[in-house]
């Protein structure tokens, strides 16, 4: 396992380099988005409109932040269940889409499509959503507004911790060793 500083949007090489396991600092501009604004989108893209993001090296952190406390760019700000994003994933992944933050498994089709576009699955650690918030130094509300927290908001981070989940060569941190064939059941 490695640890990395990476700035994004990220570039191809970056995220193809990145192994399940390894450790990442992320700093530049990424996007929130959970499911509502993930149908938007591809609402956006079925409808041939402009969207209010540029995907090409675009990381998408699954959360909906809560309100900023006076003095603050941002609430808590941690990790949605990612799940609820599979659907949509694999066509944002097509169209330059580099990394999503999330938690929790992902499906076969998002596995595939990491390995397909040379993207990655980023882990943020669950309950540490006010910890969280301290790496973002910026927040706007980009599209979407009338979704309160799931509004689409461009971040400028700083360091924001992650895991490699899943990796664009197949590997999956998550995936348990078969005990048995490694002697231990």
């Amino acid at each position: 396992m490695a640890q990395y500083e990476l700035n994004a949007p990220l570039s191809d090489e970056d995220a193809r380099k990145l192994r399940s396991g390894d450790v990442v600092y992320l700093s530049g501009t990424i996007y929130t988005a959970r499911d509502a604004a993930h149908k938007k989108l591809c609402d956006l893209l079925d409808a041939k409109e402009k969207l209010p993001l540029e995907l090409e090296g675009a990381v998408i952190y699954y959360v909906g932040p809560s309100p900023a406390k006076p003095g603050n760019v941002i609430g808590a700000a941690g990790p949605t269940t990612s799940y609820r994003m599979d659907a949509f994933a694999p066509r944002l992944h097509s169209l330059g889409v580099k990394a999503s933050i999330g938690k929790g498994i992902r499906n076969e089709a998002v596995k595939q499509s990491l390995k397909d576009y040379g993207a990655v699955y980023f882990g943020a650690t669950g309950g540490a959503g006010s910890l969280l918030g301290t790496c973002i130094k910026e927040a706007e509300v980009i599209a979407f507004p009338d979704m309160g927290p799931e509004a689409l908001r461009r971040l400028r981070v700083e360091r924001l911790p992650l895991l490699v989940i899943n990796d664009s060569v197949g590997g999956e941190l998550y995936v348990q060793p078969d005990l048995k064939a490694v002697g231990l059941a």
